[in-house]
């Protein structure tokens, strides 16, 4: 087998190959939110129920980014992309066929999830960071990019099937597509990393420490761990009922899709424009200006709930949180141990997910008690307020540990 370096032209190959499968594997997070609709309709639940499969696939995708990233550390990203192309085949249709509301979230937990897209995130991620070095920065913003143009494209694709054919046959269509389309790219991803990579540094330029942030090791970990449940608390409030806010205030569900794709078309561009100003300013000054960004946008969402106002506010949060997550890959790779890197990285992702999962039925609980989404809104910007506050703990704390000379490297 032929030995390809890092930053090489096979590397950014490689990268563009690993977008496309995110793309494809990632687009079960957003169709849920699409169809959330129907199903709470034919159904007959209220409406955090309806919210539960969403709740159930993402806590799914975070224990499974674990154990996929294990498979991959082990045998190479190609074995788990491959079993995440079989579970998302299998879990569509699978839910296609489902009677009740816990059935349909059972599918999405164990298949759609930790079977299946979990394969295609936190595993292909982290196997970028071992790729790059010169330009990991950008690299993990363009690899994690896959997730939104999945919800860029896949919405309002899945909506029109929705209003044509049925919400069920368009699930066993995505399932067809899955099944086709992402073994054959998995099989590209065969070669791997360079041992000296794997075995290399953080970030061009940067060293892990044996005591992140002038703290242990766990406490440091336990920190970015609640700063990812938090922003991806405050993160879901959008992301997963701006179809059903739009359908509640008369415009349809049809243009809160259209909305939600807006908003992660824009999260394309926040990624990767993210990542650049990572390169220069470093992971964790970067995770504090999308935050800051974040909770502006969360507050733009109460006064105006016109339809212009909303295309425009969804375009802005789009464009202001989509850098978030990327950067605790980067964070991990400049303040812990090369070598604990990945498990750690896998661990705060597991995180953001659970953050993910907590704030898309939380939402739906508070509209559900409240009979509107203001307070729901509320609630996202008081969960982003702590991310900001973590952030800026962390950030003091290391221009402190700078000042002083008291940041050691990693053996």
């Amino acid at each position: 087998m032929a030995t390809h370096t890092v930053d090489s032209r096979y590397a950014w190959f490689r990268l563009m190959v690993t977008l496309l499968l995110m793309t494809i594997g990632s687009g079960s997070m957003y169709v849920i939110a699409v169809v959330l609709p129907s199903v709470q309709a034919e159904f007959g639940v209220a409406r955090a129920d309806a919210s539960m499969p969403y709740t159930l696939m993402m806590i799914g995708f975070g224990f499974g980014g674990m154990l996929m990233g294990r498979l991959a550390d082990r045998f190479g990203v190609m074995v788990p992309a491959l079993i995440g192309s079989a579970g998302l085949g299998i879990g569509f249709f699978a839910a296609a066929h489902t009677g009740d509301i816990w059935a349909f979230g059972l599918a999405h937990g164990l298949l759609l999830g930790m079977l299946g897209s979990s394969a295609t995130f936190g595993p292909l991620v982290a196997d970028a960071t071992l790729w790059f070095v010169r330009r990991r920065g950008i690299a993990v913003a363009l690899c994690a990019s896959g997730n939104y143009f999945a919800g860029a494209i896949w919405p309002p694709v899945v909506q029109h099937f929705i209003q044509t054919e049925g919400w069920r046959q368009t699930y066993i269509g995505l399932g067809i597509f899955c099944a086709v389309t992402m073994p054959p790219l998995a099989l590209l991803l065969r070669a791997r990393p360079p041992a000296a990579v794997a075995a290399g540094q953080g970030a061009a330029g940067t060293v892990g420490s044996t005591r992140p942030f002038g703290m242990t090791m766990g406490a440091a970990q336990a920190l970015l761990c609640v700063a990812g449940v938090a922003c991806c608390v405050a993160m879901a409030m959008p992301q997963v009922h701006i179809v059903a806010y739009c359908g509640d205030l008369g415009y349809g569900a049809a243009r809160g899709a259209e909305m939600l794709s807006l908003m992660l078309a824009c999260g394309i561009v926040s990624r990767v424009a993210s990542g650049a100003i990572c390169d220069r300013i470093g992971g964790l000054r970067t995770l504090l200006l999308g935050s800051v960004l974040q909770g502006v946008a969360l507050l733009l969402f109460l006064p105006f709930d016109g339809l212009v106002s909303l295309y425009v506010i969804s375009a802005l949060f789009g464009l202001f949180q989509g850098g978030i997550v990327p950067m605790y890959a980067i964070i991990v790779r400049e303040h812990f141990p090369a070598a604990e890197a990945g498990g750690r990285f896998g661990t705060v992702l597991m995180c953001t997910l659970f953050g993910m999962a907590l704030g898309g039925w939380m939402s739906g609980k508070v509209f559900d008690l409240t009979g509107s989404y203001q307070a729901a809104f509320v609630n996202g910007i008081l969960w982003n307020a702590l991310n900001l506050s973590i952030a800026v703990f962390l950030l003091l704390r290391v221009r402190r540990l700078a000042r002083s000379g008291a940041m050691r490297p990693a053996p």
